[in-house]
Order: C-alpha cells, then sequence, then structure tokens
C-alpha cells in the first residue's frame, strides 16, 4: 500500500499532463516516497489517457462530468494514507506538495496550498481574482466557516484518505473545493497552510474556469452551507426591527424631532416581522435539509432542537397565532357592525387590522415549515 496518492483531474490536458506526472515524479524520487500517480480522467478526447498511462501513471475513468466528480473518483480508487490533489494544467509545481506531506505525517488531517503566502508569477493570476475575487471569497468563507484558511480556492492541497471519508463529499462540480474545507472546519480537523507558486499555465486553450459564473457557484453554496449569517441573522435583525417599529406606534402616533411616525410606520414594522420570520424559518429548513443531504457540516444545536421539535408543537404554535389574528378581526369586525356599519376611519381600525394579519401571517408560515420540516426529518434510506 503507497503513503501518498497524487491525484491529477483532468479534461482533455495533452498539452501539460506530461509535465506535470514528471514533477510528481520527481517529487517522489527527490523524497523517497512511496507512492502512486492516477490521473481520473473526467472524459478526455485528445489522447490524455494514453499520455497518462505512457508516463506511468494509473488512469480512472469517471464518466460523471464535473471537477468534484472527477477528484473524488480518484481519491476513492487511492490506495494511499495521503491523498494529494492538483490541477494538471501546469498551473502548480508538484515538487512543492512534499511540505503537505510533512505536516500530515506530524498529524494535520488536510494541508492547504496557499497562493497568497507564496508566490503568484506574473500573468498567472488575473488583476480581478488576485485583488478581489479570490481574497473577497476566502474572506467570507473564513467569517461562515470560523476558519483561518488565507486562501481557500487554492487548487494544491492535501488531506488524509481518513479525513476524506469523514467528509464524504457530494458535490460534483467547482463547489467541491469548498465543500471540503467547510466540512473539515465544521468537524474540527486540524487544517494548516503552506506557501505555493502558481505559475501561468501551459495551455494555449481557454482554462475550463469560467470567471463570474464559478465564483457566483461557490459564493452561493457558501451561503447555502450557511444560512445562520445569510438568513437566520439577519432574519432575526429584521425581525425584532419590525417589532420594535409596531410596539412604537401600536397606542397612537409618536413624533421624533419633528417627524410624525403612524401607520405607516406599523404596516412597515409588520412587513419587516413577516419578512424576517420568514427568513429565519426557511434557515433552519435550508440548514436541515444540507444536513441530511449531507452537502453541509453536522450542526450539534440543530440537532438538539429538532430532537425537540414536533409536527404537533409546531401545529399548535401555529393555530394559537392564527387565532389570535382571527380573534382581533373579530373584534374589529364585531365594533364595526355595533356602529352600524359606517365608513371605516383608518386611524382607527388600521392599527388592530394590521396587527391580526400579522399573526396571522406568522401562523400560516408556522404551519407551512412545521409541516415541511417534518417531511424533511422523515428516516430515508441510504443507497
Amino acid at each position: 500500500m503507497p503513503e501518498v496518492s497524487f491525484v491529477l483531474p483532468c479534461l482533455n490536458e495533452a498539452e501539460t499532463l506530461e509535465a506535470c506526472i514528471r514533477e510528481v515524479r520527481e517529487c517522489i524520487d527527490t523524497h523517497g516516497l512511496d507512492a502512486e500517480v492516477i490521473v481520473a480522467d473526467n472524459g478526455s478526447t485528445d489522447g490524455s489517457a494514453q499520455i497518462a498511462r505512457r508516463a506511468g501513471a494509473t488512469v480512472v475513468s469517471v464518466a460523471e462530468s464535473g471537477y468534484g466528480s472527477a477528484l473524488t473518483g480518484g481519491f476513492e480508487a487511492a490506495q494511499g494514507r495521503f491523498l494529494i490533489m492538483g490541477d494538471a494544467d501546469q498551473s502548480y509545481d508538484f515538487r512543492e506538495a512534499y511540505p503537505m506531506i510533512e505536516r500530515m505525517r506530524a498529524g494535520a488531517d488536510m494541508v492547504m496550498g496557499s497562493r497568497l503566502q507564496g508566490t503568484i508569477q506574473p500573468g498567472a493570476m488575473p488583476w480581478l481574482h488576485r485583488w478581489l475575487g479570490n481574497p473577497v471569497l476566502s474572506a467570507i468563507a473564513r467569517t461562515l466557516f470560523r476558519s483561518d484558511i488565507s486562501d481557500f480556492h487554492c487548487g494544491l492541497r492535501g488531506l488524509t484518505k481518513e479525513a476524506f471519508d469523514e467528509i464524504a463529499p457530494h458535490t460534483t462540480g467547482m463547489e467541491f473545493a469548498t465543500e471540503v474545507v467547510a466540512k473539515a472546519a465544521a468537524r474540527g480537523m486540524r487544517i494548516e497552510e503552506v506557501p505555493v507558486t502558481l505559475r501561468p499555465d501551459g495551455r494555449s486553450r481557454p482554462p475550463h474556469l469560467r470567471r463570474w459564473s464559478d465564483g457566483w457557484r461557490h459564493l452561493r453554496f457558501m451561503m447555502t452551507l450557511s444560512p445562520r449569517w445569510t438568513m437566520l441573522i439577519p432574519g432575526l435583525v429584521i425581525t425584532i426591527t419590525g417589532a420594535a417599529l409596531m410596539v412604537s406606534v401600536i397606542a397612537g402616533p409618536m413624533t421624533i424631532r419633528g417627524v410624525r411616525f403612524d401607520i405607516h410606520t406599523l404596516m412597515v414594522g409588520g412587513m419587516f416581522v413577516v419578512v424576517g420570520y420568514q427568513m429565519m424559518t426557511t434557515a433552519v429548513a435550508a440548514r436541515m435539509f444540507a444536513v441530511i443531504e449531507e452537502i453541509g457540516p453536522p450542526s450539534t444545536p440543530l440537532r438538539k432542537a429538532f430532537e425537540r421539535f414536533s409536527l404537533e408543537r409546531g401545529i399548535i404554535i401555529g393555530l394559537l397565532l392564527l387565532a389570535a389574528g382571527a380573534i382581533l378581526l373579530v373584534v374589529v369586525a364585531w365594533r364595526w357592525a355595533q356602529s352600524g356599519f359606517p365608513d371605516l376611519d383608518p386611524v382607527v381600525t388600521t392599527r388592530p387590522v394590521v396587527v391580526a394579519t400579522t399573526l396571522v401571517a406568522l401562523g400560516f408560515q408556522t404551519l407551512l415549515m412545521s409541516f415541511l420540516l417534518n417531511m424533511l426529518a422523515i428516516p430515508r434510506r441510504r443507497g
């Protein structure tokens, strides 16, 4: 059994693949590694597979297209204790992988290459990627996943086979790079970094990476994995703000420094409460779905919350909110009827109607979300 498996995802890399394998061999020979080289071919039509075999690599054919699919197929076929992944376009120097192996020998679960702490050669990374895209996305990821990694999207990295099996990535595209780090960080794995060099790739054709669409895919995936920051906390702030606005004018208008806040403030507050509450409940459902489908890291607070949650409790809470709103509407209608159905005075009737309709909306939202959460919680057999 080899100690190290170098895994190179490949899709039509005939121009650069042999040079990459040569650098891998130099790393193996220089440091006396017991290692294998695996090329995860993702449907190449330019003879890449034949080139890899001639260079002494093991070729694993991966039918499902996508960067994540190729790497997963290569990792699953790997026999090594340590897995090193890197692009097959000559943008990374595989001879720089040895420090990663040393860190994993010392106990690290994952070792990331850092282009930002290393060297970015002229022409290797577009200005927009270097100074805006990658730093911003990495900063967002550090906040969402509580990690101090400087370069979340470096293509040269290593992880132990045990860590890969525990992470069990599910994504098939470029999101794979974010998923493995997010899950490793959430599980408290030991993640370290080493500086690496980024070179201009050696291909004559455009890269597979699509600047805006792939950047957006990474961002939306990070947001999906962390609805706490994208929906739950903003929703809580909006709900509290709306409730404060409603309470401030529920009894009558309020004037601050000559500015009068009245019915319209109450209506805006009601909208804030409904929208904020919907954001919070949607965040819980999104987080639960991510955990159940194993695309997101596990959540102890969420697990404990759902141990106490039941559809029946959700129905009771929803019905209580509906009843409160309905009773308030009935009271307004009764008073209107007692007065002989005169023209409605907005100053008198709007306040209780806004509060009532807000309660009714919250009640329906609670009922619907309770059924959705119950559906998500139904045990399913995994294939």
